[in-house]
């Protein structure tokens, strides 16, 4: 079916298209044979700059720049009644890696938000702009729609701010001064840890060439003060986190006394129904509570002065996440109450629907946590309710979404393959992919 806006979903067929960030599981179809040729790719000025590193076969020609804060007017025909279509979109900062974005859809399909990966931290400024320009865009409006980070949607995933993991990370390599040290990371993301770490302890940090050059044309130490791809000159490297493993870290033991850190929610560990910490291997998970940035106390699931293994004695791992925990999206959920929600991350280990956890923060679901159907008999489609003071009629705001079959098991089994969403307008459906 050929639809009108695509975001991180990236195949022929829509009339613009969109890209959140530029993390692999969002990129997928932009490397397609003969590059990038479809249509209008909006995107980050950042990710704009770093797209023809990672697709240099992309047309720069299609590339729309579109800044934190700033809108576009989009002009659309509708494919069933050749009619055109007004759509606008505002760019809202994600905080989820340099270049992430959100996308606040407005117009005759009804309002929709696209939060793509974020984090709004409590007590960061940056966040609380961040939000402020959310709520100037929406103008008064209901999100009629919302697509949400749902990565750790579960009362279980409370981590502390990222400061905070930073600093109990340089509290690990000072405790092993003797040591050599490496941290997994992307090939986007973390480089304000990486920062602190190198400014923390007076040292370079080793990249592999690659990372490097993202680092530079993110602007960041230009004057190779901080980072360097010689490995002489400093004792800490971040490496691609697939490499820090068993083997891996046995290997470079051999050699001299080393350590591995993942700094990433993804291996945390979730508390049972007692509250306990069920840990991964031999060694024990504390529960505990540290002090965060003007937020009073932050659970913690993990002794800070003995951090859990993550293989074995050599390998430490924090919840260094660049994704949303629960709080945070419970305080997100507040902010905007939409009409409904629905999870845009799905994974072969996890599915978590955030109107389970949410369906008391949105305005068109019944108790029982699914959506409301339309009225009229069409069970095959549900349509969310309108604000009265909505910018356009209700008939022409009309959004619809597909069945609960589609609604709880075609987004699990689509996201295996991939990210992302398609906005089509065949009896104004908004498609979920």
């Amino acid at each position: 079916m050929e639809g009108l806006v695509s975001v991180d979903r990236f195949c022929a067929g829509s009339q613009a298209y969109f890209l959140t960030h530029l993390h692999q599981d969002h990129t997928r179809g932009l490397a397609s044979a003969g590059g990038w040729r479809h249509g209008p790719l909006y995107c980050s000025p950042t990710t704009a700059r770093l797209l023809p590193t990672r697709f240099p076969g992309i047309d720069a020609s299609l590339l729309r720049p579109l800044a934190p804060g700033a809108s576009a007017s989009l002009s659309l025909s509708s494919l069933t009644s050749d009619r055109p279509l007004s759509l606008s979109v505002t760019a809202i900062p994600a905080l989820h890696c340099p270049g992430s974005l959100m996308y606040l859809f407005r117009g005759d399909l009804g309002c929709m938000l696209y939060t793509g990966d974020f984090r709004w931290e409590r007590g960061c400024d940056r966040a609380r702009r961040a939000k402020q320009a959310l709520l100037d865009a929406l103008g008064g409006d209901t999100v009629d729609l919302l697509y949400l980070d749902n990565t750790y949607c579960h009362p279980s995933f409370n981590f502390p701010p990222r400061p905070v993991v930073a600093e109990q990370m340089v509290n690990i390599i000072r405790a092993h001064p003797d040591h050599e040290v490496i941290i997994g990371v992307d090939t986007l993301g973390k480089e304000d840890l990486l920062l602190h770490i190198s400014r923390a302890l007076q040292t370079k940090i080793w990249v592999w060439p690659q990372r490097l050059l993202t680092i530079h044309l993110l602007g960041i130490d230009e004057n190779h003060e901080i980072f360097t791809t010689q490995t002489s000159l400093t004792k800490i490297r971040a490496v691609p986190r697939y490499s820090v493993n068993i083997e891996s870290l046995e290997a470079l033991n051999t050699v001299c006394p080393t350590i591995g850190i993942i700094p990433s929610g993804i291996p945390w560990l979730l508390k049972s129904s007692e509250g306990k910490a069920k840990p991964k291997g031999k060694s024990p998970a504390k529960s505990v509570r540290c002090k965060g940035r003007d937020e009073g106390l932050v659970e913690m699931d993990f002794d800070p002065l003995s951090p859990p293994k993550l293989f074995d004695k050599d390998s430490y791992t924090l919840p260094y996440s660049e994704h949303a925990c629960f709080s945070e999206l419970e305080d997100f959920m507040q902010t905007v109450r939409p009409s409904t929600v629905v999870g845009i991350v799905s994974t072969s280990f996890c599915y978590v629907n955030p109107h389970h956890h949410f369906r008391h923060l949105c305005s068109d679901n019944n108790d029982d946590g699914t959506p409301i159907k339309n009225k009229g008999g069409d069970t095959a489609n549900l349509t969310p309710k309108r604000r009265q003071n909505s910018s356009a009629t209700p008939e022409a705001r009309k959004v619809r979404i597909s069945s609960s079959s589609l609604y709880r098991s075609k987004v699990i089994r689509k996201r295996k393959e991939g990210c992302g969403a398609r906005i089509d307008d065949t009896e104004e459906l908004v498609g979920v992919a």
